[in-house]
């Protein structure tokens, strides 16, 4: 799911992509599931790599028309694997669907593991269901027929998300760490804007060539847009420090004031997003949390 809307830092890479089934490259096909929406853009990107022998990368959400698609699209070929890069429920729900009707093995993301007592923000939207056959950790290796696909771990939009490098290649499949259309959502208390910061710095330190996303059409300059995204968010937390200058203010309070004009159906986002850079600056010191006796929790300059 992607962030609040953003200044276009590539207008062009923003076009919806075509629903259907398309040739991206010699080993990779793409699919649009049916769940647009004001964070998912058209609908969650569904890949296919391979050829004869397949795997496919974020089955995405339980729509049986979806199902269908990837089955029509594969139609001849053998799906052996699904790997996910991460358990929100647009990007795994259909996995053990297509697993019954393929017989394919779930590699890829870790089970998510709640933070604390509660479900708050994105956490509600996990798949509790998932149980991949084979979790993948960072630099192992999914070896299809004719291709590779290793995990890179990209912790910060979620705890377990993983990107997926296709060797063969030079290609990386983004999910929702990196997306042309928008920016990332971060929602604590599973997200957490300084792991997001520092898996951006990885992936502008590789040398892929260009990044498929869990939503929207590709980057082709991935690692230009790593530091624009990176420079993005410095300017969001210079503009948070700077809402803090008249002293404490709650998170809707800083949103308000940073998100002039926003559409109010990205609110509820922008808040998780403006909680996420606030517990990073108080991680860094620059922030302190004051609760009340009320349990109402306000941010200060420190």
């Amino acid at each position: 799911m992607a962030d609040e809307n953003e200044p276009d830092l590539f207008a062009g890479a923003r076009q919806p992509p075509p629903r259907g089934a398309s040739r991206l490259s010699p080993l990779v096909r793409r699919l649009v599931a049916p769940n647009a929406s004001p964070l998912t853009f058209n609908g969650t990107c569904t890949y296919i790599v391979g050829k004869g022998e397949v795997a496919v990368i974020d089955p995405g959400p339980n729509e049986a028309s979806h199902l269908e698609a990837i089955l029509a699209a594969t139609a001849g070929e053998r799906i052996a694997a699904i790997l996910v890069t991460h358990t929100h429920r647009d990007h795994s729900s259909l996995g053990s669907r297509l697993c019954e009707r393929t017989g394919a093995r779930v590699v890829g993301a870790a089970p998510f593991v709640p933070q604390g007592d509660g479900v708050e923000g994105l956490d509600s939207a996990h798949d509790r269901n998932y149980a991949p056959d084979r979790a993948l950790g960072d630099g192992e290796r999914y070896v299809g027929r004719g291709f590779t696909l290793e995990a890179v771990a990209t912790p910060g939009h979620c705890s377990n998300h993983l990107c997926f490098a296709l060797i063969e290649e030079r290609a990386l499949f983004s999910g929702d760490h990196v997306m042309a259309w928008s920016t990332s959502v971060v929602a604590p208390p599973d997200g957490s804007m300084g792991a997001y910061i520092a898996s951006l710095e990885r992936l502008r330190a590789r040398d892929d060539r260009i990044f498929w996303p869990g939503h929207g059409g590709p980057v082709a300059e991935p690692q230009r847009y790593a530091r624009a995204l990176i420079h993005h968010r410095r300017q969001r937390e210079a503009s948070i420090l700077a809402a803090l200058a008249d002293g404490p203010e709650t998170v809707k309070g800083v949103a308000a004031k940073v998100y002039v004009g926003l559409d109010p159906k990205l609110m509820r986002a922008a808040a998780m997003s403006t909680l996420a850079h606030l517990e990073d600056l108080c991680e860094r010191d620059l922030v302190a949390a004051e609760t009340s006796e009320e349990g109402e929790t306000r941010f200060r300059r420190a």
